[in-house]
């Protein structure tokens, strides 16, 4: 299994030719600044990679705890960091250690004293769980979280936009020779993490029924959250599923895009939309092998919004906020965006090559008051839509969210 493990490990970094990451510069950023950063986000996304490539810039040392031979390198896990005190140590899934991070507090508080305040450590995890948990209470004021997502418009170009919407971000998704191939690796991934991961993040959780609930949620993209129906399907407590549902959200498999709510009096739904965050997993799910099966399939609107959203997020500041509004007569909004200094975004998605508004963006807009409006089309030009509301491609108001990011960084290390 282990010579299987390294076999794969070779292949792959012969066929899967990297992509530029957007989050390498604010790694090295948070890394500057803070002695220990957390880089999280699920199986294959490019964590290691992007940390590897990270080590080619400064003095380091990375251990894998998925293998025995890195993992008895921390047997006695004080005497052997100190050793590494001079480098950048990379501990990939660290959550299989949980007991370290009292230590890792610990030497970083006696690196601190000695006068070293930054690059430290490097952690990975596949999930938020125990590393959110354990750090929340030993490594406080130690350490800076980061989340890498799938590949991105930005990352690697328009012209393969459609290939990432029907693929999705997976490196080795995106890049395999054939529809084929994309399939079999997303259906071998689906399978690893019932099989694998679920029983090591939360060994009671029944991997065929979370795969029907994963199933019956990728039906379901990107509407109201009904658990109660979700558990009668099932025939399982609404709790049971609830928690079930946290997990998916927890493992960056799943996102849950809160209501937004004011104080203004006016009835508005309060339940979170549901979306699978990969759109390549989600069309796995439904068997839906390559873009001319997936335009004729009823997910297809939806498919597009979650895409739309993922990736919007992807390179967002730090400090957005994100919601959707729906009040009780139907008026909706796809994507709202704030921030702290009271401006707002209004964004409408749509699939179309020539997009329309409708009443319920207006109505929408009427009482939230965005300080701008945007309709994210299919189409490769930006313009102005109306007189207030400018319709752009993706990638084009990525570009602006990214611009938004890059002046925030700045300011902060101007500061």
């Amino acid at each position: 299994m282990e010579f299987k493990s390294i076999f794969t490990r070779i292949l792959i970094s012969l066929t899967v030719k990297p992509y530029p990451r957007e989050l390498s510069q604010d790694l090295l950023q948070r890394l500057a600044h803070s002695p220990a950063v957390a880089l999280l986000g699920p199986r294959q996304v490019g964590k290691t990679s992007l940390a590897l490539e990270i080590s080619q810039t400064m003095p380091s040392v990375y251990l894998d705890l998925e293998a025995e031979d890195d993992l008895s390198k921390l047997s006695q896990p004080t005497l052997y960091l100190r050793d590494h005190a001079d480098k950048l140590v990379i501990l990939d899934e660290v959550h299989r250690v949980p007991n370290l991070f009292p230590i890792l507090r610990g030497l970083i508080d006696e690196a601190r004293r000695q006068g070293r305040q930054h690059a430290m450590y490097l952690l990975l995890g596949s999930a938020s769980i125990d590393l959110l948990e354990q750090s929340g209470e030993t490594l406080a004021g130690r350490i800076s979280f980061l989340e890498l997502t799938g590949l991105n418009p930005l990352e690697t170009g328009e012209a393969q936009a459609d290939a990432l919407w029907v693929r999705g971000g997976f490196p080795q998704s995106l890049k395999a020779a054939t529809e084929a191939q994309s399939m079999q690796w997303r259906q071998d991934f689906i399978r690893t993490y019932l099989e694998r991961d679920v029983a090591q993040f939360a060994p009671r959780i029944s991997p065929q029924v979370l795969r029907k609930l994963w199933g019956m949620l990728a039906h379901q993209q990107g509407t109201l959250v009904n658990v109660a129906q979700l558990a009668r399907n099932l025939e399982m407590d609404g709790k049971t599923v609830a928690s079930y549902i946290d997990l998916l959200t927890d493992l960056f498999l799943l996102r849950k895009l809160p209501a937004w709510s004011s104080n203004a009096g006016k009835r508005l739904v309060k339940s979170p939309k549901l979306y699978l965050r990969d759109s390549g997993l989600l069309h796995t799910l439904l068997g839906i092998a390559n873009k001319e099966q997936l335009v004729g399939h009823p997910v297809v609107g939806m498919s597009w919004e979650g895409f739309c959203i993922e990736n919007l997020m992807s390179v967002a500041p730090g400090d957005t906020q994100m919601h959707f509004y729906r009040d009780s007569y139907g008026f909706e909004l796809d994507l709202l965006l704030s921030w702290p200094n009271g401006e707002s975004w209004a964004i409408e998605i749509k699939r179309s090559l020539a997009p329309k508004l409708e009443k319920g963006f207006h109505k929408a807009c009427e009482h939230i008051k965005p300080t701008h409006k945007w309709v994210v089309y299919a189409g490769h030009d930006s313009y102005r839509l109306q007189e207030d509301v400018q319709a752009v491609p993706l990638h084009a108001l990525m570009g602006k969210l990214k611009e938004r990011k890059l002046l925030a960084q700045g300011a902060i290390s101007g500061s």
